[in-house]
């Protein structure tokens, strides 16, 4: 029976998928940092105390976060044609690293999130308010 698509031209269909996959990831990442850096001076001649560059902060961390996932994916596509084993241990490496980057970074997000929409610097103890009695 012939073959529908043949393995060599299926791998470079999909190693086609992975550079666009990974040059997508690149350009989140980019556009981030380059935003992020505007936003940096603009906050740095403001002289916001402190919200200024915890914006900036979450900001670039949401680009990190999506560009890494794309980053991921490609890896993916990259082993999804006939693999071997050495490539498969590769991306679990990598999987791990970069799921452990997101999930930190994730948890920073959240938490510089939830500073900003309390309207209180990051290093603020519990004494800034309240009922103290």
């Amino acid at each position: 029976m012939p073959e529908i698509l043949p393995e060599e031209t299926l791998r470079e269909v999909v190693n086609l998928f992975v550079r666009l996959v990974e040059a997508a990831g690149a350009l989140v990442i980019f556009s981030g940092a380059a935003v992020a850096f505007v936003r940096f001076l603009l906050a740095a001649v403001g002289r916001r105390e402190g919200q200024g560059f915890v914006g900036v902060r979450l900001f670039l961390g949401r680009f990190l976060v999506l560009g890494l996932e794309f980053q991921l994916a490609g890896d993916v596509l990259r082993t999804a044609v006939a693999p071997s084993f050495g490539q498969i241990g590769q991306l679990a490496a990598i999987a791990t690293i970069r799921t452990a980057l997101n999930f930190f970074l994730g948890k920073e997000i959240e938490r510089e999130g939830r500073v900003v929409d309390a309207g209180r610097p990051v290093a603020s103890g519990g004494a800034a308010g309240g009922s103290g009695r």
